[in-house]
């Protein structure tokens, strides 16, 4: 399951490649710029997002060899 970091950054890399094509369909590069950059903020959200759940499965594995 997706944190919401790994979620927002998923949403933002689709609406960012929807812009592309809109851009490269009408021959607007401003469009096209913008839908890059919303790509790739959202491919660093979804970087952080899995991070965090990373993070947050080796502290719980460490809470559970400490109650051992």
């Amino acid at each position: 399951m997706w944190n919401k970091n790994e979620r927002d950054g998923h949403v933002d890399q689709a609406k960012g490649k929807v812009k592309q094509a809109v851009g490269d369909l009408t021959g607007n590069d401003k469009l096209r710029a913008e839908g890059k950059i919303e790509e790739t903020v959202g491919k660093g959200k979804t970087a952080v997002g899995e991070t965090q759940k990373k993070v947050g499965v080796a502290i719980d594995s460490i809470g559970k060899a400490v109650k051992r």
